[in-house]
């Protein structure tokens, strides 16, 4: 009788593309942003601006492809999965500018949380960075350099 009244629907889900660097790097940052479970609007902007610069890419098209990001970061593969799309793709130096946009959108809210450090210091040990230069980002980023 159920079924008859509440037919159940096909999931309309699209399937989410394979992770590439642009894709990887958008879904790290927002796990980035994610990690204190506050996800602002400063975040938000600092994502976006961070893709349209890094990817030259519109205002619209960088929402569209944070927002296919967020949904990969929701579904997809963990955090050592996307770093090394990153670490096959990106040279070291880029991967090192990375660190230093993922500590802009943790810092974004004007907050320093220890979730966003613990999930920066993985995330940035999965991209291959030295230790030394970890350290360096997170003191440029905190102005404790």
């Amino acid at each position: 009788m159920f079924e008859r009244l509440f037919p159940r629907r096909k999931s309309q889900r699209t399937p989410l593309p394979q992770p590439n660097a642009q894709l990887a790097l958008g879904a790290l940052l927002v796990r980035v942003a994610f990690a204190d479970r506050n996800y602002q609007a400063t975040e938000i902007g600092q994502i976006d601006r961070i893709l349209a610069q890094t990817f030259n890419l519109k205002p619209i098209a960088a929402a569209k492809l944070r927002a296919t990001c967020e949904a990969l970061e929701r579904d997809a593969p963990d955090t050592p999965e996307f770093a090394r799309i990153l670490r096959e793709e990106v040279d070291y130096a880029h991967r090192l500018a990375l660190g230093d946009a993922m500590w802009s959108v943790a810092l974004a809210d004007g907050n320093s949380d220890e979730r966003e450090e613990i999930q920066l210091l993985a995330i940035e040990t999965a991209l291959g960075l030295t230790d030394l230069d970890i350290e360096d980002l997170r003191k440029k980023a905190t102005g404790t350099l």
